[in-house]
């Protein structure tokens, strides 16, 4: 892979982590659309690392006082006694709403690569879960904050992240419309969609990210680790540039744009997929 096409689409994998349109759809579209050779999911996995990075120095201090206030710590010091309970409840509601992802995670996650990375059903996911937001945005009454969250909008939200695995569905976007649902404004699910999906970027990455050093050291990645390392710094930058971007955005604005963006995108993989298969019969 030629170092252009990999910091492409490291940049595609950074823009599209944290807004609702599904990085899993544009990266195995972004290679189908252009002609260019799958990357391969050891590539994926590299991306997936650096958005990682991103989301982890983003809320680096929030994951802190969660940990901390979650085994007991009071902390900061300064926090009063509230504040450290109701972190303290956060950390392990995110603990709970974990466990969704992590199972379906184990026992689909083959199936789905297998079978569902193609642009047909991909883009059907895309339009479906913009329809859904649309949707929501219009139903929801978008008024709870992070510090009204309790244990069954965590896990609302968490058996949602469980349905992402399907390409074209969106961690973020399938994350945010059941914060919406729950009544949370677009900022605060949005927040909470972040922090959940730390610890499942996490875990794919430290299951995965060995298997990769292994196989470019055995010869089974055709890439230079020069070229995996800057695709994965360009990643965590474009991410955490996205997220600071986004959560700003959703304080004043409404997610239309995101919802044109899927419906529009989806309708013409959907035409060109089809005039693919006109062309070859």
């Amino acid at each position: 892979m030629p170092l252009f096409q990999a910091i492409v689409l490291a940049i595609v994998q950074g823009l599209t982590e944290f807004l609702p349109i599904s990085s899993t759809a544009h990266l195995v579209l972004f290679p189908w659309l252009f002609g260019w050779p799958e990357q391969g999911l050891a590539f994926d996995v590299a991306l997936h690392a650096g958005t990682l990075l991103a989301v982890l120095a983003y809320f680096l201090r929030a994951w802190v006082e969660l940990t901390l206030c979650g085994l007991g710590f009071h902390y900061p010091r300064r926090a009063s006694l509230e504040e450290v309970q109701q972190n303290q409840r956060m950390f392990w509601y995110l603990v709970a709403a974990t466990i969704p992802a992590a199972l379906a995670g184990f026992l689909f996650e083959h199936k789905i690569e297998e079978h569902l990375r193609k642009p047909l059903p991909i883009a059907g996911a895309l339009i479906v879960v913009g329809l859904l937001m649309w949707w929501a945005e219009r139903s929801a009454p978008l008024e709870r904050h992070l510090d009204q969250t309790g244990f069954g909008d965590a896990m609302t939200v968490g058996t949602a992240q469980a349905v992402a695995l399907f390409p074209g569905v969106s961690r973020s976007g399938i994350t945010i419309i059941a914060g919406l649902v729950r009544g949370m404004t677009r900022e605060t699910a949005a927040r909470f969609s972040f922090l959940l999906s730390t610890p499942v970027i996490a875990g794919a990455a430290v299951k995965e990210v060995p298997k990769l050093l292994k196989m470019h050291h055995a010869g089974g990645v055709d890439l230079p680790m020069s070229t995996l390392a800057i695709s994965v710094a360009t990643s965590a930058v474009v991410g955490f540039l996205v997220i600071a971007f986004f959560l700003r955005y959703l304080q004043t604005r409404t997610l239309k744009f995101f919802v044109v963006y899927r419906i529009v995108f989806g309708i013409v993989i959907l035409l060109l997929a089809f005039l693919q298969m006109g062309n070859a019969r």
